[in-house]
C-alpha cells in the first residue's frame, strides 16, 4: 500500500523573487560603500598641523579624594592637609593638560566645610569635579 503525501501549499505559494532582489540590493550597496571609501584614501590633502600641540602621554584618569569622617583628605592612600592638597592637585593638572577630573568621597558625618574646601581648591585650580557623600563602612 502506497502511501501519498500532499504538497504542501506554502512551497508553491513562496516566491524567492523578493530576496533575489533584496541581495542585488545589498550587493550594490557594499560595492559603492566600498568603492567611496577607497576613493577618500587616494586624495592627496595636506592635512593642518599644530605648532603647539602637545601628545598625550597619558591617559587622564579621574583623581578619587577620600574625606574620612575626621575631615582628613586621603588621595591613593596617602593622607594630605589642604595646602599639600592643593600642590598635588595643581602638579596632577600640569601632568594632565586636557582637564583633570576629581571625585570626591565623603563621610557623611564629616563636616561640611572639610569637602567645601576641597571644591573650592578644585575650581581654583581648574579641575571638574563631583561629590559624593556616602556612609564609611
Amino acid at each position: 500500500m502506497a502511501v501519498t503525501l500532499k504538497r504542501g501549499q506554502v512551497l508553491a505559494v513562496l516566491s524567492m523573487t523578493p530576496l533575489i532582489d533584496v541581495v542585488f540590493l545589498l550587493l550594490i550597496f557594499f560595492l559603492v560603500a566600498s568603492r567611496l571609501s577607497q576613493e577618500d584614501r587616494e586624495l592627496d590633502i595636506p592635512l593642518p598641523s599644530a605648532a603647539n600641540a602637545m601628545p598625550m602621554t597619558v591617559e587622564p584618569q579621574e583623581m578619587i579624594v577620600n574625606i574620612d569622617q575626621d575631615g582628613a583628605i586621603v588621595v591613593n592612600s596617602q593622607t594630605y592637609d589642604a595646602e599639600k592638597f592643593e600642590r598635588m592637585l595643581a602638579q596632577t593638572i600640569a601632568d594632565n593638560p586636557l582637564g583633570q577630573s576629581v571625585l570626591i568621597r565623603a563621610d557623611r558625618r564629616v563636616p561640611l566645610q572639610t569637602p567645601v574646601d576641597v571644591m573650592d581648591i578644585c575650581l581654583q585650580s581648574g579641575a571638574s569635579y563631583s561629590l559624593s557623600i556616602a556612609d564609611a563602612e
